[in-house]
Protein backbone atom coordinates (compact mmCIF):
# COMPACT_ATOMS: atom_id res chain seq x y z
CA UNK A 1 0.00 0.00 0.00
CA UNK A 2 2.71 2.51 0.89
CA UNK A 3 4.83 1.71 -2.54
CA UNK A 4 0.92 2.52 -4.32
CA UNK A 5 0.62 6.07 -2.57
CA UNK A 6 4.07 6.89 -3.11
CA UNK A 7 4.61 5.61 -6.81
CA UNK A 8 1.09 7.87 -7.42
CA UNK A 9 2.35 11.17 -5.54
CA UNK A 10 5.32 12.56 -6.77
CA UNK A 11 5.94 14.69 -3.12
CA UNK A 12 6.41 11.41 -1.22
CA UNK A 13 9.15 9.08 -0.69
CA UNK A 14 9.72 5.89 1.00
CA UNK A 15 12.55 5.58 3.63
CA UNK A 16 14.72 3.00 2.39
CA UNK A 17 14.38 -0.48 4.24
CA UNK A 18 11.87 1.05 6.52
CA UNK A 19 7.67 1.32 6.60
CA UNK A 20 8.01 5.26 6.30
CA UNK A 21 6.61 7.83 4.24
CA UNK A 22 8.34 10.94 4.01
CA UNK A 23 8.25 14.10 1.81
CA UNK A 24 10.48 14.52 -1.24
CA UNK A 25 11.38 18.09 -0.59
CA UNK A 26 12.98 17.39 2.89
CA UNK A 27 16.04 19.57 2.39
CA UNK A 28 14.40 22.52 0.92
CA UNK A 29 12.30 22.68 4.14
CA UNK A 30 15.22 21.56 6.36
CA UNK A 31 15.36 23.58 9.31
CA UNK A 32 11.40 23.57 10.44
CA UNK A 33 10.00 21.53 12.94
CA UNK A 34 9.38 17.89 11.89
CA UNK A 35 5.97 16.23 12.64
CA UNK A 36 5.84 12.79 13.07
CA UNK A 37 3.15 10.30 13.41
CA UNK A 38 1.59 6.88 12.39
CA UNK A 39 -0.09 4.09 13.40
CA UNK A 40 -1.38 0.69 12.31
CA UNK A 41 -1.96 -0.09 8.74
CA UNK A 42 -6.12 -0.73 7.66
CA UNK A 43 -6.98 2.60 9.05
CA UNK A 44 -5.52 4.26 5.33
CA UNK A 45 -5.61 7.03 4.27
CA UNK A 46 -4.10 7.80 7.71
CA UNK A 47 -1.55 8.31 8.47
CA UNK A 48 0.58 8.08 5.48
CA UNK A 49 -1.92 9.97 3.25
CA UNK A 50 -1.93 12.97 5.11
CA UNK A 51 1.78 13.05 5.01
CA UNK A 52 1.36 16.12 2.43
CA UNK A 53 -1.91 17.52 3.39
CA UNK A 54 -0.80 17.49 7.12
CA UNK A 55 2.72 18.76 6.28
CA UNK A 56 3.94 15.78 8.54
CA UNK A 57 7.54 15.08 7.31
CA UNK A 58 7.01 11.15 8.24
CA UNK A 59 4.28 8.82 8.45
CA UNK A 60 4.54 5.32 10.37
CA UNK A 61 2.00 2.51 8.96
CA UNK A 62 3.22 -0.93 9.79
CA UNK A 63 0.84 -4.23 9.96
CA UNK A 64 -2.99 -4.29 10.07
CA UNK A 65 -4.55 -2.38 13.15
CA UNK A 66 -1.08 -2.79 15.11
CA UNK A 67 0.93 -0.10 17.02
CA UNK A 68 4.50 1.04 14.29
CA UNK A 69 8.29 -0.12 15.77
CA UNK A 70 10.39 2.71 17.28
CA UNK A 71 13.27 2.69 14.75
CA UNK A 72 11.90 4.03 11.58
CA UNK A 73 10.88 7.32 14.32
CA UNK A 74 15.29 7.33 15.36
CA UNK A 75 16.16 7.74 11.79
CA UNK A 76 14.05 10.57 10.96
CA UNK A 77 14.51 12.39 14.63
CA UNK A 78 17.27 14.41 13.10
CA UNK A 79 15.84 17.58 12.38
CA UNK A 80 16.02 21.19 14.26
CA UNK A 81 12.91 20.25 16.56
CA UNK A 82 10.36 17.24 16.49
CA UNK A 83 6.54 16.97 17.25
CA UNK A 84 5.59 13.44 17.52
CA UNK A 85 1.71 13.28 16.71
CA UNK A 86 0.35 10.04 18.83
CA UNK A 87 -3.37 8.57 19.49
CA UNK A 88 -3.82 7.48 22.75
CA UNK A 89 -3.91 4.03 22.66
CA UNK A 90 -1.24 1.88 24.63
CA UNK A 91 0.61 0.17 21.15
CA UNK A 92 1.53 3.70 20.03
CA UNK A 93 2.72 5.23 23.28
CA UNK A 94 4.62 2.69 24.28
CA UNK A 95 6.62 2.67 20.45
CA UNK A 96 6.95 6.60 20.18
CA UNK A 97 7.44 7.06 23.77
CA UNK A 98 10.32 4.56 23.13
CA UNK A 99 11.84 6.47 20.36
CA UNK A 100 11.40 9.43 21.84
CA UNK A 101 13.66 8.58 25.18
CA UNK A 102 16.51 7.39 22.68
CA UNK A 103 16.17 10.94 21.09
CA UNK A 104 16.13 12.87 23.69
CA UNK A 105 19.17 10.50 25.33
CA UNK A 106 21.46 11.75 21.56
CA UNK A 107 20.40 15.09 22.63
CA UNK A 108 17.58 15.96 20.16
CA UNK A 109 15.01 17.88 20.51
CA UNK A 110 11.82 16.24 20.74
CA UNK A 111 8.40 16.43 22.25
CA UNK A 112 5.16 14.28 22.00
CA UNK A 113 1.61 15.55 22.24
CA UNK A 114 -1.22 12.37 22.54
CA UNK A 115 -4.21 13.07 20.87
CA UNK A 116 -7.90 11.72 22.92
CA UNK A 117 -10.94 12.99 21.14
CA UNK A 118 -13.05 10.00 21.83
CA UNK A 119 -16.75 11.62 22.91
CA UNK A 120 -18.13 8.10 23.79
CA UNK A 121 -17.64 7.72 27.74
CA UNK A 122 -19.18 9.98 30.53
CA UNK A 123 -16.68 8.62 32.98
CA UNK A 124 -12.99 8.75 31.62
CA UNK A 125 -11.03 5.26 32.57
CA UNK A 126 -7.37 5.37 34.00
CA UNK A 127 -6.09 5.70 30.32
CA UNK A 128 -7.96 8.54 29.26
CA UNK A 129 -9.92 9.41 25.93
CA UNK A 130 -8.65 7.42 22.83
CA UNK A 131 -7.18 8.74 19.68
CA UNK A 132 -10.02 8.59 16.53
CA UNK A 133 -10.68 10.72 13.52
CA UNK A 134 -10.18 14.06 15.15
CA UNK A 135 -5.93 13.39 15.14
CA UNK A 136 -6.29 14.29 11.13
CA UNK A 137 -7.22 17.79 12.25
CA UNK A 138 -4.12 17.53 14.79
CA UNK A 139 -2.00 17.04 12.22
CA UNK A 140 -3.32 20.13 10.61
CA UNK A 141 -3.11 22.60 12.82
CA UNK A 142 -0.66 21.34 15.34
CA UNK A 143 -2.45 22.16 18.94
CA UNK A 144 -3.33 20.55 22.00
CA UNK A 145 -6.10 18.59 21.10
CA UNK A 146 -8.45 20.09 23.78
CA UNK A 147 -10.95 21.76 21.26
CA UNK A 148 -11.86 18.20 19.33
CA UNK A 149 -14.19 15.14 19.92
CA UNK A 150 -15.21 12.30 17.66
CA UNK A 151 -17.92 9.43 17.87
CA UNK A 152 -18.22 6.15 15.91
CA UNK A 153 -20.93 4.25 14.96
CA UNK A 154 -20.99 0.96 12.88
CA UNK A 155 -23.24 -1.57 11.25
CA UNK A 156 -20.45 -4.35 10.91
CA UNK A 157 -17.35 -5.81 12.09
CA UNK A 158 -14.07 -5.69 9.99
CA UNK A 159 -11.91 -8.47 9.33
CA UNK A 160 -7.95 -8.18 10.05
CA UNK A 161 -7.06 -9.96 6.51
CA UNK A 162 -6.71 -13.68 6.62
CA UNK A 163 -8.98 -13.76 9.89
CA UNK A 164 -12.48 -13.90 11.37
CA UNK A 165 -14.51 -10.82 11.98
CA UNK A 166 -13.49 -8.90 14.90
CA UNK A 167 -17.00 -8.88 16.63
CA UNK A 168 -20.42 -9.74 15.84
CA UNK A 169 -23.67 -7.89 15.37
CA UNK A 170 -27.23 -8.71 15.19
CA UNK A 171 -28.95 -7.23 12.48
CA UNK A 172 -31.03 -4.67 14.43
CA UNK A 173 -27.66 -4.15 16.62
CA UNK A 174 -24.87 -1.46 16.15
CA UNK A 175 -21.82 0.01 17.86
CA UNK A 176 -21.88 3.08 19.41
CA UNK A 177 -18.22 4.45 20.29
CA UNK A 178 -15.86 1.91 19.17
CA UNK A 179 -12.27 3.05 18.74
CA UNK A 180 -9.88 2.77 16.10
CA UNK A 181 -8.10 -0.38 17.45
CA UNK A 182 -11.50 -2.33 17.54
CA UNK A 183 -11.94 -2.83 21.46
CA UNK A 184 -15.23 -5.20 22.47
CA UNK A 185 -17.77 -3.94 21.43
CA UNK A 186 -21.03 -2.70 23.35
CA UNK A 187 -24.00 -3.45 20.78
CA UNK A 188 -27.29 -1.55 21.19
CA UNK A 189 -30.47 -1.45 19.36
CA UNK A 190 -30.43 1.04 16.49
CA UNK A 191 -31.07 4.76 18.46
CA UNK A 192 -32.33 5.98 15.17
CA UNK A 193 -34.52 8.18 17.45
CA UNK A 194 -31.89 9.39 19.92
CA UNK A 195 -29.50 10.61 16.82
CA UNK A 196 -32.62 12.36 15.06
CA UNK A 197 -33.28 14.44 17.95
CA UNK A 198 -32.66 17.41 19.33
CA UNK A 199 -30.66 16.30 22.52
CA UNK A 200 -29.31 12.70 22.29
CA UNK A 201 -27.04 11.31 24.77
CA UNK A 202 -23.93 11.99 22.43
CA UNK A 203 -25.08 15.21 21.27
CA UNK A 204 -22.31 17.42 20.91
CA UNK A 205 -21.36 19.75 24.04
CA UNK A 206 -20.94 23.12 22.13
CA UNK A 207 -23.27 25.76 22.77
CA UNK A 208 -25.58 27.89 20.23
CA UNK A 209 -23.44 30.26 18.46
CA UNK A 210 -19.99 28.31 18.61
CA UNK A 211 -17.99 28.01 15.27
CA UNK A 212 -16.67 24.40 14.56
CA UNK A 213 -15.30 22.01 12.04
CA UNK A 214 -16.99 18.98 10.76
CA UNK A 215 -15.43 15.78 9.74
CA UNK A 216 -17.81 13.20 8.24
CA UNK A 217 -15.27 10.04 8.42
CA UNK A 218 -16.41 6.71 6.51
CA UNK A 219 -15.23 3.63 7.96
CA UNK A 220 -14.28 2.24 5.75
CA UNK A 221 -17.52 0.30 4.42
CA UNK A 222 -20.09 3.02 3.57
CA UNK A 223 -21.18 3.85 0.19
CA UNK A 224 -20.47 7.81 -1.08
CA UNK A 225 -24.55 7.41 -0.95
CA UNK A 226 -24.32 6.90 2.49
CA UNK A 227 -21.73 8.72 3.54
CA UNK A 228 -24.04 11.90 2.21
CA UNK A 229 -26.96 10.77 3.98
CA UNK A 230 -25.33 10.86 7.44
CA UNK A 231 -23.55 14.20 6.16
CA UNK A 232 -26.42 16.19 5.67
CA UNK A 233 -28.47 14.96 8.67
CA UNK A 234 -25.39 16.14 11.20
CA UNK A 235 -25.55 19.67 9.15
CA UNK A 236 -29.29 19.55 9.57
CA UNK A 237 -28.80 18.43 13.12
CA UNK A 238 -25.79 21.20 14.41
CA UNK A 239 -27.98 24.09 12.41
CA UNK A 240 -30.81 23.42 14.49
CA UNK A 241 -28.69 23.67 17.82
CA UNK A 242 -27.41 27.51 16.32
CA UNK A 243 -23.80 25.71 15.61
CA UNK A 244 -21.58 27.37 12.94
CA UNK A 245 -20.22 24.54 10.81
CA UNK A 246 -17.09 26.85 9.64
CA UNK A 247 -16.04 23.60 7.37
CA UNK A 248 -17.23 20.69 6.70
CA UNK A 249 -14.69 17.72 5.24
CA UNK A 250 -16.67 14.25 4.34
CA UNK A 251 -14.65 11.37 3.11
CA UNK A 252 -12.24 8.38 4.43
CA UNK A 253 -9.68 9.92 6.83
CA UNK A 254 -9.30 7.63 8.65
CA UNK A 255 -11.22 3.89 8.60
CA UNK A 256 -10.98 0.10 9.55
CA UNK A 257 -10.56 -2.01 6.88
CA UNK A 258 -13.79 -2.70 5.40
CA UNK A 259 -16.16 -1.51 8.29
CA UNK A 260 -19.44 -0.36 7.86
CA UNK A 261 -19.46 2.43 10.09
CA UNK A 262 -18.75 6.22 10.39
CA UNK A 263 -17.71 8.58 13.19
CA UNK A 264 -18.76 12.72 12.94
CA UNK A 265 -15.68 14.71 14.53
CA UNK A 266 -16.33 18.04 16.04
CA UNK A 267 -13.61 21.02 16.20
CA UNK A 268 -14.27 24.63 18.13
CA UNK A 269 -12.23 26.83 15.66
CA UNK A 270 -11.28 30.79 14.99
CA UNK A 271 -10.88 32.35 12.25
CA UNK A 272 -7.33 31.24 12.56
CA UNK A 273 -7.61 27.64 12.79
CA UNK A 274 -9.74 27.95 10.06
CA UNK A 275 -6.94 29.09 7.68
CA UNK A 276 -4.62 26.41 9.04
CA UNK A 277 -7.36 23.55 8.04
CA UNK A 278 -8.58 25.01 4.42
CA UNK A 279 -5.46 25.53 2.98
CA UNK A 280 -4.47 22.97 0.49
CA UNK A 281 -6.68 20.25 1.76
CA UNK A 282 -7.45 17.99 -0.34
CA UNK A 283 -4.90 18.73 -3.33
CA UNK A 284 -2.66 17.06 -5.68
CA UNK A 285 0.98 17.85 -6.26
CA UNK A 286 1.34 19.20 -10.08
CA UNK A 287 4.55 16.84 -10.99
CA UNK A 288 4.08 13.26 -12.93
CA UNK A 289 4.09 10.35 -11.48
CA UNK A 290 6.52 8.36 -13.92
CA UNK A 291 10.15 8.47 -14.16
CA UNK A 292 11.34 9.97 -10.60
CA UNK A 293 12.87 8.78 -7.47
CA UNK A 294 10.74 6.63 -4.75
CA UNK A 295 12.61 5.72 -2.08
CA UNK A 296 15.40 7.31 -0.17
CA UNK A 297 18.45 5.82 1.45
CA UNK A 298 18.06 5.13 4.71
CA UNK A 299 20.56 6.68 7.80
CA UNK A 300 23.34 4.09 7.97
CA UNK A 301 23.54 2.32 11.28
CA UNK A 302 26.32 2.57 14.01
CA UNK A 303 28.90 0.33 14.68
CA UNK A 304 26.84 -0.70 18.45
CA UNK A 305 24.87 -3.53 16.62
CA UNK A 306 27.13 -5.44 14.79
CA UNK A 307 29.76 -5.53 18.57
CA UNK A 308 27.44 -6.56 20.80
CA UNK A 309 26.36 -9.44 18.76
CA UNK A 310 30.47 -10.88 18.44
CA UNK A 311 30.81 -10.03 22.03
CA UNK A 312 31.00 -13.09 24.52
CA UNK A 313 30.34 -12.65 28.29
CA UNK A 314 29.29 -14.39 31.61
CA UNK A 315 26.93 -17.63 30.96
CA UNK A 316 27.59 -17.58 27.09
CA UNK A 317 28.29 -21.48 27.32
CA UNK A 318 24.71 -22.35 29.50
CA UNK A 319 23.00 -19.16 27.27
CA UNK A 320 23.09 -20.76 23.92
CA UNK A 321 20.25 -20.95 22.09
CA UNK A 322 20.25 -24.17 20.52
CA UNK A 323 17.99 -24.88 17.17
CA UNK A 324 16.25 -27.32 18.55
CA UNK A 325 15.37 -25.27 21.61
CA UNK A 326 14.21 -21.98 19.45
CA UNK A 327 12.65 -24.03 16.85
CA UNK A 328 10.34 -25.52 19.49
CA UNK A 329 9.68 -22.22 20.72
CA UNK A 330 9.03 -20.98 17.68
CA UNK A 331 6.53 -23.90 16.20
CA UNK A 332 4.41 -23.71 19.13
CA UNK A 333 4.18 -20.52 18.51
CA UNK A 334 2.57 -20.68 15.11
CA UNK A 335 0.87 -23.58 15.35
CA UNK A 336 -1.15 -21.31 18.17
CA UNK A 337 -1.50 -18.27 15.77
CA UNK A 338 -5.25 -19.33 15.41
CA UNK A 339 -6.51 -19.91 19.00
CA UNK A 340 -4.34 -16.71 20.26
CA UNK A 341 -6.64 -14.90 17.59
CA UNK A 342 -9.72 -16.13 18.93
CA UNK A 343 -8.43 -15.57 22.55
CA UNK A 344 -7.59 -11.85 21.43
CA UNK A 345 -11.19 -11.88 19.12
CA UNK A 346 -12.73 -11.73 23.17
CA UNK A 347 -10.88 -8.67 24.29
CA UNK A 348 -8.96 -6.87 21.55
CA UNK A 349 -8.87 -6.74 17.45
CA UNK A 350 -8.12 -10.47 16.92
CA UNK A 351 -4.49 -10.25 15.66
CA UNK A 352 -2.81 -11.34 18.60
CA UNK A 353 -2.05 -14.78 16.40
CA UNK A 354 -0.72 -13.03 13.58
CA UNK A 355 1.64 -10.83 15.74
CA UNK A 356 3.33 -13.64 17.22
CA UNK A 357 3.38 -15.61 13.95
CA UNK A 358 5.11 -12.73 12.60
CA UNK A 359 7.49 -12.45 15.08
CA UNK A 360 8.33 -16.41 15.23
CA UNK A 361 8.84 -16.29 11.77
CA UNK A 362 11.30 -13.46 12.05
CA UNK A 363 13.35 -15.34 14.12
CA UNK A 364 13.44 -18.16 12.51
CA UNK A 365 14.18 -16.51 9.45
CA UNK A 366 17.36 -14.33 11.08
CA UNK A 367 18.22 -17.62 12.65
CA UNK A 368 18.67 -19.34 8.93
CA UNK A 369 20.18 -16.53 7.51
CA UNK A 370 22.63 -15.54 10.08
CA UNK A 371 26.26 -16.60 8.49
CA UNK A 372 27.58 -17.72 12.27
CA UNK A 373 25.06 -18.93 15.52
CA UNK A 374 23.14 -16.58 17.78
CA UNK A 375 25.01 -14.93 20.72
CA UNK A 376 25.83 -16.85 23.53
CA UNK A 377 25.42 -14.68 26.12
CA UNK A 378 22.03 -14.23 27.60
CA UNK A 379 22.61 -10.77 27.74
CA UNK A 380 23.49 -10.24 24.09
CA UNK A 381 21.11 -12.75 22.19
CA UNK A 382 18.03 -11.14 24.17
CA UNK A 383 19.58 -7.65 23.30
CA UNK A 384 19.46 -8.83 19.62
CA UNK A 385 16.15 -10.69 19.91
CA UNK A 386 14.72 -7.54 21.14
CA UNK A 387 15.94 -5.32 18.01
CA UNK A 388 14.90 -8.06 15.75
CA UNK A 389 11.15 -7.96 17.61
CA UNK A 390 10.86 -4.66 17.63
CA UNK A 391 11.58 -4.20 13.72
CA UNK A 392 9.42 -7.03 12.75
CA UNK A 393 6.58 -7.85 15.63
CA UNK A 394 5.00 -4.26 15.69
CA UNK A 395 2.37 -3.61 18.36
CA UNK A 396 2.47 -3.68 22.10
CA UNK A 397 3.85 -6.77 22.15
CA UNK A 398 6.63 -5.90 20.21
CA UNK A 399 7.72 -3.25 22.04
CA UNK A 400 7.16 -4.52 25.73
Amino acid sequence: ALAGLVACNPGLRLLQGHRVVLRADLEAIRGRVALLSGGGSGHEPAHAGETLTATAADQLPPAQLRSPRPSPQDTSERAFGTLLIVKNYTGDRLNFGLALERARAEGADVQMVVVGDDSAFTALKKAGRRGLCGTILIHKVHIFPRRAGTLGLSLSPCSVPGSKPTFRLADDEMELGLGEDLPPPCPQPMPWQGLSGPRGSHSAPYPAGASVVLVVNNLGGLSCLELGIVAGAAVRHLESRGIYIARALVGSFMTALEMAGVSLTLMLVDEELVKLIAVAWPNLAAAPATSRRQEVPAPKEGPGTAQHETSTGPGAARGQLGPERGERVCSTLLDMQDKLNELDRAAGDGDCGHTHARAARAIQEWVRARPRPPPAAPAQLLSSLADLLLEKMGGSSGVV
